[in-house]
C-alpha cells in the first residue's frame, strides 16, 4: 500500500489524534505551572507523530506498554481523554482512580497494560504478552514504546534477544527524542543509532524520520505484517525531538532555545502532515480548522470533568492493590511437581 492508498478516513484521524495530543499536552503544561496537577509530568508535545503512526496500525485487541511520558500513547490507543485528565488531577473518576497518576496511567480495556516510570520497564511486559499470543496462536501483536536511554537498559537486550529466540511479534519502537533527560544521545552511545542494535540479536532494525506520520505508519504496518505472520519481531528507531523539558520545571540549561524553536519551525509532525492533507488534496484548511477547534473543545470539556470530579475516599486506599482475587498465592510448577506459596 502507497501513501496515497491509505483511506481518507484514517489519515483525517492521525491529524485529530495528533491535534488532540499536542492540545492536551500544551493544557497539562499550564495547569502543572498552576499547581493544579499533582506529582511528575512528563509532556510528549513534539513527539505525536510516533504515536499516532505506530496505533493506526494496530487492532483493538493489540497491545502497547509506555514510557514515563505515555500520555500520547494512551490518546491515540484510543483511551478516555476526561479519565486520563481525571487521573492527572488524582480523582476518583480517573482511568486508574486517581492512584496511578501521569506516570502510571493503563486502561487494559483498550489494550494499554501501562504507562511504567521504570526506565525501559515495559519492555518485559510486552515481551510477555507477545509469548502469551503465540503460544494461544493468536495473531495479536505487542508494541514497546521506549526511549533512547533504555536501549542502554537490560531489560532492553534482554527483550530483544527473547523475542528474537522465540519469534515473538513484538514490535519495540524506541522514541528517540535526541535527550535522555539532559544528555544528548551522542554522548551516550558509540554507535550512530539505537536501530544497529537489532543486528546483535537477528532482528531487523529500521530508522525512521519521527516527525513524519506517515513514514512512521509505514514502517510500523510492514513490523505488524512480519509479526502477525510470525516472522519475529521489529526494532524501529523514530528520530524526534521534545519541545519541554525531560519534565515540567526542567531549567533546560543543556540545549539552546534557538534549537528548540529550529525544531519547531521545521519539524513540527503537525504542521507537516498538515501541508501534506493540503497537497494531497484530502482537506481544505477550513476542514482542519474546524478539527482543530473540535479539539479543543474536547479538551476544555475533559478539564473541566477532572476539576469537578470527587478525590477517591481514604478508605479506598487498600483496594485495586491487586489485579486478580488470588490475594498473593504463588503455584508454580517445578518438573512433574506442583507447589504453592502464599
Amino acid at each position: 500500500m502507497s501513501r496515497e492508498e491509505i483511506p481518507r478516513e484514517k489519515l483525517l484521524w492521525m491529524y485529530e489524534t495528533m491535534v488532540r495530543i499536542r492540545k492536551s499536552e500544551e493544557e497539562a503544561s499550564r495547569h502543572f505551572a498552576q499547581g493544579k496537577i499533582p506529582g511528575f509530568v512528563h509532556l510528549y508535545a513534539g513527539e505525536e507523530a510516533v504515536a499516532v503512526g505506530a496505533m493506526a496500525n494496530l487492532r483493538d485487541d493489540d497491545v502497547i506498554t509506555s514510557t514515563h511520558r505515555g500520555h500520547g500513547h494512551f490518546i491515540a490507543k484510543g483511551g478516555s481523554l476526561k479519565e486520563m485528565w481525571a487521573e492527572l488531577y488524582g480523582k476518583r473518576t480517573g482511568v486508574c482512580k486517581g492512584k496511578g497518576g501521569s506516570m502510571h496511567i493503563a486502561d487494559l480495556r483498550k489494550g494499554e497494560l501501562g504507562a511504567n516510570g521504570i526506565v525501559g520497564g515495559g519492555i518485559p511486559h510486552a515481551v510477555g504478552a507477545g509469548l502469551a499470543f503465540k503460544l494461544s496462536k493468536s495473531d495479536r501483536v505487542a508494541v514497546a514504546f521506549f526511549g533512547d536511554g533504555a536501549s542502554n537498559q537490560q531489560n532492553f537486550h534482554e527483550g530483544l534477544n527473547l523475542a528474537s529466540i522465540w519469534k515473538l511479534p513484538v514490535i519495540f519502537i524506541c522514541e528517540n527524542n535526541q535527550y535522555q533527560i539532559s544528555l544528548h544521545y551522542s554522548k551516550q552511545q558509540a554507535i550512530r543509532s539505537v536501530a544497529e542494535r537489532g543486528s546483535a540479536y537477528g532482528v531487523p532494525g529500521v530508522e525512521v524520520d519521527g516527525q513524519d506520520v506517515l513514514a512512521v505508519y509505514e514502517v510500523v504496518r510492514e513490523a505488524v505484517d512480519r509479526a502477525r505472520r510470525g516472522e519475529g519481531p521489529t526494532l524501529i528507531e523514530a528520530k524526534t525531538y521534545r519541545y519541554l523539558g525531560h519534565f515540567e520545571g526542567d531549567p533546560q540549561v543543556y540545549r539552546k532555545r534557538e534549537e528548540v524553536e529550529w525544531w519547531k519551525k521545521n519539524k513540527d509532525p503537525i504542521e507537516l502532515f498538515k501541508r501534506r492533507l493540503l497537497d494531497m488534496g484530502i482537506a481544505k484548511e477550513e476542514e482542519l480548522r474546524d478539527i482543530d477547534s473540535r479539539v479543543e473543545r474536547e479538551v476544555q470539556d475533559a478539564v473541566r470533568f477532572a476539576e469537578e470530579s470527587p478525590y477517591p475516599n481514604p478508605e479506598e486506599l487498600y483496594e485495586d492493590v491487586f489485579s486478580t482475587p488470588t490475594r498473593g498465592v504463588l503455584v508454580w510448577k517445578w518438573g512433574s511437581e506442583v507447589r504453592s506459596h502464599g
